[in-house]
This record gives C-alpha cells, sequence and structure tokens, in this order.
C-alpha cells in the first residue's frame, strides 16, 4: 500500500512537471517519459498482484510436497527453492541440514513451519518470487527427476566441468576457475569471499560479455565447419540460452546473452548494431520478466551501470587520456575500462556497502590482463574433461599459473586496500553524482 501511494505521489509530480514543461516549451518528449512511467508503475503493481496470488499455511506446523527448482549446496547447509505442490501453491526457500544432498528436480515431502521472510529481507524474497521461508524442517525424498529433462542434463554437463577443474587443480584453484568460468561460487570460503570484496575483485566471478562471446565464437567455428552459415547461426544463439540456463540466469550474464543475440542477429540480417539500442531492450526484456529486478536486485544495477560506463564514459576517458592503443597486454584499455566502470558503480557500492575501495583500481588494471586467457583456457578444460583428463592436466599447468598470480593479486589488495567509508549515500547523492558524471560526459563529448 505505501509503495502504490509513492508512485501515485511520483505520478501526480510527473504529471505536472509534464505540464508546466509543455506549456513553457511546447515540447512532447517529456510526456513520453511520463506516460512510459504510468506504465512502469501499473505493470509493477499488477506483477505484485499476480505473485500474490498463493495458497499457503503460514506459522503452523504442517506437511507438504513441492519439486525442487533450485538447490545450493554449501558447506554448512543446503539452500533450497521449492515448488508447492497441491493443495498449495507458490515458491518457498528451506534451509537445510548440509546431508542427505538433493538436486534440482527432486519431490519432496517437508514437515516443518513456513514462515513469512523477515521484514529487512522481504525486498529479495519478493524479488526472487519466494513467499516463505523454512527453517530446517524434515525432509523426506519422494521421487527423482521430477524437473525439466533439459535443465537437469545442463546441471549435470555443468557439474562434470566442474568435477573436472577439481581433478585437475588445486581446491582454492578449481573453485576461482568455476567462478570465473561458470559463476559458481558454492565452493569459495568465507575468507575468500572476505578478500574480493576488499580488493574490489567480487565481479570477477560474475557471468559477462567475455563469457558469452567465448560461446559464440567457439559455436560459430564449431557450427560454421558443418551447416550453412544460416543453421550456424541458430544454433549459436540456441548454445548461449542453454549456457544461461545452464549457469543459474543471473541478471549480468542475462544482460550479455541478450546483447549478444542482439549482435548475432545484426550481423545475421546485415544491419548497423547500435550499443544503446541494445542496452535498452536487454533492460527492457529483464524488467518485463521481473519488474522488481530494476530496484531491488544490486547484480541488475551493477551490470548496467559498469556497462553505461564503459560505453561512454571510456571513449571519453581515452580522448581525455589520450589512450591510442592497448599497450602491453592491453594494460592501457583495462586501466581505462577499469576506471570507467568503477566511476559507474561507485555510488551503488558505497550506497548498498558503505564502502569503494580505491586500491581496486590498480587491483583490477593488474588481473584483468589474465582473465581473459584463463576464462578461455577454462572452456578448454572444462571441454576436454570431456574427452580426456590427461589432455586437460597438460592445459591446467598453465591455467595453474595465471591462477596463482590472480589470487596472489586478490590476497594483495585485501590487505592494502584503501577504502571510501560512507554511513549516509542515499538516492540523492546517487542522482547528484550521476548527473554530474553525464554532464561531463556530454561537454567533453561536444568539445
Amino acid at each position: 500500500m505505501i509503495s502504490m501511494l509513492n508512485s501515485l505521489a511520483a505520478t501526480i509530480l510527473l504529471a505536472g512537471l509534464a505540464a508546466a514543461y509543455f506549456l513553457f516549451l511546447k515540447e512532447f518528449r517529456f510526456l513520453y517519459f511520463v506516460f512510459a512511467f504510468i506504465l512502469g508503475s501499473a505493470y509493477f503493481h499488477g506483477a505484485d498482484a499476480a505473485q500474490a496470488r498463493i495458497f499457503i499455511n503460514f506459522d503452523s506446523k504442517s506437511e507438504f510436497l513441492g519439486i525442487i527448482s533450485r538447490v545450493s549446496n554449501l558447506a554448512t547447509h543446503q539452500e533450497i527453492t521449492l515448488a508447492l505442490e497441491s493443495p498449495y501453491q507458490g515458491n518457498v526457500k528451506l534451509y537445510a541440514q548440509p546431508y542427505p544432498r538433493f538436486a534440482y528436480g527432486d519431490l519432496i515431502k517437508v514437515s516443518g513451519t513456513i514462515k513469512h521472510p523477515p521484514e529487512e529481507f522481504l525486498s529479495y524474497y519478493q524479488k526472487e518470487r519466494i513467499a516463505g521461508i523454512v527453517n530446517y524442517p524434515k525432509i523426506e525424498l519422494v521421487e527423482s527427476g521430477r524437473g525439466n529433462a533439459v535443465k537437469a542434463a545442463l546441471l549435470s554437463f555443468k557439474s562434470h566441468i566442474i568435477s573436472t577443474f577439481k581433478h585437475v587443480l588445486p581446491a582454492q584453484k578449481a573453485a576461482f576457475l568455476s567462478g570465473i568460468v561458470l559463476g559458481e561460487r558454492e565452493e569459495f570460503s568465507k575468507e575468500f569471499k572476505e578478500k574480493m570484496s576488499l580488493s574490489g575483485t567480487t565481479h570477477l566471478v560474475a557471468l559477462s560479455g567475455y563469457n558469452i562471446s567465448i560461446i559464440a565464437i567457439a559455436a560459430a567455428a564449431f557450427f560454421g565447419a558443418w551447416f550453412s552459415r544460416s543453421i550456424a547461426f541458430y544454433f549459436s544463439i540456441a548454445l548461449i540460452i542453454l549456457f544461461v540456463l545452464m549457469t543459474g540466469g543471473e541478471a549480468s550474464i542475462v544482460r550479455a546473452a541478450i546483447m549478444g543475440i542482439i549482435t548475432l542477429v545484426a550481423k545475421e540480417k546485415e544491419r548497423i548494431y547500435s550499443v544503446r539500442n541494445s542496452i535498452v531492450i536487454a533492460a527492457f526484456l529483464m524488467v518485463l520478466w521481473n519488474p522488481r529486478l530494476l530496484v531491488f536486485d544490486l547484480g541488475f544495477q551493477l551490470s548496467f551501470a559498469a556497462l553505461l560506463g564503459i560505453v561512454y564514459l571510456v571513449p571519453e576517458l581515452k580522448r581525455w587520456l589520450g589512450v591510442n592503443d592497448g599497450g602491453l597486454l592491453q594494460w592501457k584499455e583495462n586501466a581505462v575500462t577499469t576506471i570507467g566502470a568503477q566511476f559507474a558503480v561507485a555510488p551503488l557500492l558505497l550506497g548498498t556497502f558503505g564502502t569503494f575501495s580505491l586500491s581496486s583500481f590498480l587491483a583490477n588494471i593488474l588481473i584483468l590482463s589474465a582473465v581473459p586467457l584463463t576464462m578461455s583456457l577454462g572452456f578448454l578444460i572444462g571441454g576436454l574433461g570431456f574427452i580426456s583428463e590427461f589432455l586437460a592436466r597438460i592445459v591446467a599447468l598453465l591455467v595453474d599459473v595465471l591462477l596463482a598470480y590472480e589470487l596472489w593479486i586478490i590476497d594483495l589488495f585485501s590487505k592494502i586496500s584503501f577504502p571510501i567509508v560512507t554511513e549516509s549515500f542515499g538516492f540523492t547523492s546517487a542522482v547528484v553524482y550521476y548527473a554530474i558524471l553525464a554532464g561531463a560526459v556530454y561537454i567533453f563529448g561536444k568539445r
């Protein structure tokens, strides 16, 4: 109710501004924005109303059946997302003992109490479309294999790749490579997560456009050798979609996949590719699927903010700094890209965590030169794991050196972090910051 009143107040304010804008300037451009805002607000609340149509027996112990749609097997516990079966309806999250292990598609019988999510985390659970939580219930496996057969096969494929990494590399390096290649973080220790946060390198395990580009290049080379250009095009798109499904569909990889597919379509249809239009289409489709991503998903915000920084800030930084080439191992390119992306995401990090590490600039410049090769060889190891573990071990010798360097950089800069710490960096501060940034880009761009 409060969010609806806030939206109504914002709509009235915008309508007033639009009327003033039209009366004094006789232009309609601002009216389009108001109209889009009203439609978006209505869609947001409509999606909320649709999500609220659940039937769950809250706050009393009961038995219920459900099919596992997602499971994270952590060292201390399991986090299970359960789609409830009749007579109940909705999704709940189970926090369960680490053993016995459960898997995607398992039909389980649960005995426990479904609680409403805590108020401070309510937005997160609503964004994830989870209506309730159950802490450490009694769970009994009823039947396996009730999930989607394609998704189950993809998860099995992913599990085999991670297993290959563990066989050919030491534990920490295998876990880090799984993060870089597949976005998998289940094996990360709490200490390592803290090191990545302090060094400003957490984004390395958020799947992005480079993962998609490797998939697209490999698909084009393989399918192009066997099929016509048209058939190879459709197979490449299918492979990108399957990769997104396999890796869990995080905001950053979904965004990259949509933009990657648009790039392939533009090439196939021999049309000019527009980055600006591609960004808008990707954001629109993702918000259309889940309106809460826009406000309550930090990964979504960081992904698009970093991309906008790279697209709009980096060209101006190159001109301002006189960067005309990539430099040895592309260090200049990495430096400018890092600066652009970090400037773009700084308000989000300060507003969410209250801190932003200045040392992250240098850490990312030093580490990004090695990451693309590490990622490419990681994909190669994963593929070779299905053919010959011996060949995978040979490639792993080189990856081991690269991972050792990257982990050393993360460890070093977690110890020499120079954080900016603030307790109050709210919405108004972020708006002012981005207004100044956009103004600077506009002024320097015109010059």
